[in-house]
């Protein structure tokens, strides 16, 4: 048996030394920050906050690796073919970690099926039972989610961290603002950043205690603002990487503003190891908007980043329908190229001469340029085709060269 916890367990040695005797979680005093690896840190030299490195399968979280994008299926987990499918749609969008829900027994079994068929690294979400967790373990999951404070005694979540050592699975602590303890509501006035802080760390010391290390934490509320103060409260006192998001953000329009928002403002401050944006929507939604948050900081390029000027009285051609149509005729495209797509003159090769490639309405005929230089001039209804046409080309020598442009490295993702 453990010692029962007490709030003394919060101040003793640094996790990231646990053959020093272990303990929970300290007043963290870390190092100064030092530039980590971004996509491009010769064009963005982004600070990011030290982590310590965690494996969820194949993928590395924290310790420098680049931002992963997580997503989780909607789907019963029960329904193994609805799921599987689901799984493949979210990896051919990119999404490199899968949550599944497992509530109860019968979705661990299925859990054991999906598992056998997918080589997606997997992370099995808990509430409440802890047998599920084992179940979960069991069935060869890449990554447990859990709330030790919701899985009902000590001595269960003994079981949990025991089947997780012996298979390597890492855990996340989720801490969600709608379902805080009591006691820490009562002590808080409200599920405060504060109080969302102090519930993580009490539940990363349940499994210090018992010698696990291998952890990431989230700290999830509806709102940014609370969602923000409460992951930099938490930058500052633990090494462990952190999964960001905001919960119940809302539907794919105002989810992504939110999302946006908050993990941007939290990304660019080096705060952040995996995210998930989650939204009322199709899944494969989240992964695209997470990637788009992402290449917006220069700290993944995934994809094609599509440029558009604003309408106004002077465009020549629909910047509106042809960027739509354009973004989804390049869905498919996984080379980091930047497409421009210009009104007219005015916001032509100069404000675009970065693009990789990219139009401008002209009075009678659009002018295509590539990297700033004029190439040419196409019919308007044969802009789409010609753009489209291009970028493939560009993708497919990207391929040939191992992510290379002109020999120099540029455009690794």
């Amino acid at each position: 048996m453990f010692e029962p916890f007490t709030d003394q367990s919060l101040f003793v040695s640094s996790p990231s030394a646990p053959a020093a005797g272990g303990g929970a979680l300290p007043l963290w005093n870390p190092p100064p920050e030092e530039a980590l690896p971004c996509a491009d840190p010769h064009l963005f030299p982004l600070k990011r906050r030290r982590s310590l490195p965690v494996r969820v399968g194949a993928v590395k979280i924290g310790g420098g690796a680049p931002v992963a994008v997580q997503s989780m299926c909607n789907t019963y987990t029960w329904d193994v073919e609805a799921t599987l499918a689901q799984i493949g749609r979210l990896q051919e969008a990119g999404c490199e970690i899968v949550r599944v829900a497992v509530p109860d027994e019968r979705s661990a079994q299925g859990l054991k099926e999906i598992r056998k068929r997918t080589d997606a690294p997997l992370v099995a979400d808990i509430h409440f039972d802890h047998r599920l967790a084992l179940l979960a373990a069991e069935a060869g999951v890449d990554c447990l989610r859990i709330n030790p404070g919701n899985i009902n005694g000590e001595e269960r979540v003994s079981e949990v961290v025991a089947a997780a050592k012996d298979r390597g699975i890492p855990i996340r602590v989720g801490v969600n603002a709608g379902s805080l303890e009591k006691h820490l509501l009562d002590r808080f006035g409200g599920a405060t950043a504060e109080a969302m802080v102090e519930s993580g760390l009490r539940h990363v010391a349940m499994l210090e205690r018992r010698g696990f290390y291998d952890t990431k934490i989230s700290l999830k509320a509806s709102d940014v603002t609370r969602t923000v103060q409460a992951y930099r409260l938490m930058a500052r006192r633990v090494e462990y990487p952190l999964h960001l998001g905001i919960t119940e953000s809302g539907s794919l329009q105002t989810g992504s503003v939110k999302s946006s928002v908050g993990l941007g403002i939290l990304l660019s401050e080096g705060i952040g190891d995996t995210i998930r944006v989650s939204l009322a929507a199709d899944p494969v939604e989240e992964v695209r908007v997470a990637y788009e948050i992402l290449k917006s900081l220069r700290l993944r390029q995934r994809g094609v980043n599509v440029v558009a000027c604003p309408s106004c009285g002077r465009v020549q051609i629909d910047v509106d329908k042809l960027t739509l149509e354009v973004e989804k005729e390049l869905a498919h495209i996984t080379a980091p190229i930047t497409v421009a797509v210009m009104g007219c003159e005015v916001n032509g090769p100069g404000e675009a001469r970065e693009a990789d490639i990219g139009v401008a309405g002209g009075h009678k005929r659009a002018l295509i340029f590539m990297k700033g230089e004029k190439k040419g001039l196409v019919d308007y209804a044969q802009i789409k085709r010609h753009l489209v046409e291009q970028v493939e080309a560009l993708a497919a020598e990207w391929s040939r060269t191992g992510g290379r442009r002109g020999g120099n490295g540029e455009g690794r993702s």
